[in-house]
């Protein structure tokens, strides 16, 4: 399996267009599903004031934020880094928009030249959970993730929790295997079942559902001109 990085950054405004700036980098290594613990955090000096608003969200002030490196001075670090891993950040445009921006005013090539791919769990949770909240914080408590000790959003918590959420959203049949074979909480592994101890119940059809199955059969032989695979494949099978 690829390696994949979660991702989150924290900014000085909402438009990097605008010269909005990454003032945090919180990035998360996951290999085979399972953390790494080779994981990268870094604070920048964006070289301006933060928004009121967005000061409010990050509590990153332009103080604490002075005597850091400037984005600039490790991008090629953040590049080797992050090469050929697929990227998984929730609203994955506002990230990119500002890692793109701020690759650019460094001089390097964009994130698709050497990425392997971005995975919007954003977008993967409204595809399943339509209608719903589906912020961070609502598929934390939806997942039961402790996020107790978040009181501002930073970056490198935000992509912990991140990781946390993306592996529940993505758990699918692997939850099912799990849950069959033992009761403790198991991240990413691989299950053998034994499907011998499950007896499956063999449903016999109706009459009304013969019937209904025999009448498509004769749209199909129409249709086909007598070369219905159904029937030839029965046939064969009784021989």
């Amino acid at each position: 399996m690829s390696r994949q990085i979660v991702l989150d950054t924290e900014t000085t405004g909402l438009s990097a267009e605008n010269g909005d700036r990454i003032i945090e980098l919180g990035c998360v290594e996951l290999f085979n599903r399972k953390l790494t613990g080779n994981d990268l955090h870094i604070y920048f000096n964006p070289e301006r004031e933060s928004h009121e608003d967005a000061l409010k969200v990050h509590g990153l002030t332009t103080d604490f934020l002075r005597d850091k490196p400037k984005f600039a001075t490790l991008a090629n670090d953040i590049v080797e880094y992050l090469r050929d891993a697929e990227l998984i950040i929730h609203n994955a445009a506002f990230d990119v928009g500002f890692l793109n921006k701020e690759l650019e005013l460094a001089g390097l090539p964009l994130l698709r030249s050497f990425v392997g791919e971005v995975t919007d769990t954003l977008a993967m949770a409204k595809m399943v959970y339509p209608g719903k909240r589906n912020s961070l914080d609502a598929l934390c408590d939806r997942f039961g993730v402790d996020r107790s000790n978040r009181t501002f959003h930073g970056a490198k918590l935000d992509a912990q929790l991140l990781a946390d959420v993306y592996i529940n959203l993505t758990r699918g049949q692997d939850a099912l295997l799990i849950d069959v074979a033992s009761n403790e909480p198991v991240l990413g592994a691989v299950v053998a079942v034994d499907l011998s101890r499950f007896e499956l119940p063999v449903l016999v059809a109706t009459e009304h559902e013969l019937a209904a199955h025999e009448e498509l059969l004769k749209q199909l032989d129409k249709a086909s001109n007598g070369r219905t695979l159904f029937r030839k494949n029965s046939e064969g099978a009784v021989a």
